[in-house]
């Protein structure tokens, strides 16, 4: 499947023994710490594989820490619980778009190597027990959204829509990465409006910004899939793009870069802070330092380069966030 047709997760199609998928972080908590018998149903969240709650979560607490930056007086123990809840709600929100991924994959999965030993396709779950499991997890997440208010709560709800369409993006679009990071930066909206509450036009362009950087890491993950992609009839944007892909990158990457500034400049302009502002746009082009040492190393032919430079994109994404903590200090 496309990339991150799967949702971000960095997976490979052959199977251990054991029936854990071999690309796995080595000595996972799911490999040796949870029952066997719930095993196939973390896999089937892609437990074993955290980069995907990663990518899913940074945004959150990029627009959490971005709002207590702009409203001052909204900084509290909310924000930290805020940034709790959304680590919480990331883990299993994954898990479900995951889980509601692979049913819709079904039929494709078994021909794709990377992915033909899925829960699923293997055998390991069936459809309802799947259906099931994404129920029980949507729930756990529900309760979570509850402690937000309302109107953080509204844009929860409404972030189902883009996670149900995602995974039938690749059938119909060459850019189904655009739906990807539509999903999986929709907690820069939510975790903003948490915290200030009321959806604003900081936390809007954040969004945008969110996007193009999925833009950006998405298109490298998609590489490693270019071939089964092509045998099948999937899209995406690495195949869109071919040869010419990190002129491509390149243009997501300034996209990325300079929206989060305007986003900086808009929420912190009011504040007449120099110091923090300052510090706070020092987040976004050290962000951006980060993605063009990853333009430098880019093998878009070597697959195990391209898993590699994608999960790296967690480190990117925690530089912004550790800067922006470092703002609210100041």
């Amino acid at each position: 499947m496309t990339g991150m047709g799967q949702t971000p997760e960095g997976d490979d199609g052959v199977a251990g023994n054991d029936g854990a998928i071999a690309d796995r972080v080595e000595g996972s908590w799911v490999d040796t710490k949870a029952p066997d018998d719930l095993k196939p149903y973390l896999r089937l969240s892609r437990a074993d594989r955290p980069i995907g709650t990663w990518l899913l979560l940074l945004p959150c607490w990029w627009g959490a820490l971005l709002g207590a930056l702009s409203a001052p007086e909204t900084r509290s123990l909310t924000t930290l619980w805020i940034m709790i809840a959304c680590a919480a709600g990331a883990f299993l929100m994954r898990g479900a778009g995951c889980t509601w991924n692979d049913i819709s994959d079904r039929d494709i999965d078994g021909k794709v190597e990377r992915t033909r030993n899925r829960p699923l396709v293997a055998g390991q779950v069936t459809v309802r027990e799947a259906v099931i499991w994404m129920g029980i997890q949507m729930v756990a997440s529900f309760l979570l959204l509850l402690t937000f208010n309302t109107a953080a709560v509204a844009l929860g709800v409404l972030s189902l829509l883009p996670v149900a369409v995602y995974p039938f993006a690749k059938r119909f679009t060459w850019w189904p990465q655009v739906f990807l990071g539509l999903a999986f930066n929709w907690g820069a909206l939510l975790a903003w409006t948490a915290q200030t509450g009321s959806l604003g036009w900081p936390a809007v362009i954040l969004y945008v910004a969110g996007i193009a950087w999925t833009l950006f890491y998405d298109t490298i993950y998609a590489h490693q899939d270019r071939e089964d992609d092509a045998l099948i009839g999937v899209k995406s944007t690495a195949r869109l793009f071919g040869d010419n892909t990190e002129n491509w990158l390149r243009g997501f990457l300034v996209a990325s870069v300079v929206l989060m500034s305007l986003a900086i400049i808009y929420a912190m302009a009011p504040l007449a802070d120099p110091l923090g502002l300052s510090l706070t746009l020092a987040g976004a082009w050290a962000f951006g330092a980060h993605l063009n040492w990853q333009l430098g190393r880019l093998n878009i032919n070597d697959g195990d380069v391209c898993l590699r430079l994608f999960r790296s994109n967690r480190d990117a994404g925690l530089i912004v966030v550790l800067i922006f903590a470092a703002a609210l200090l100041v």
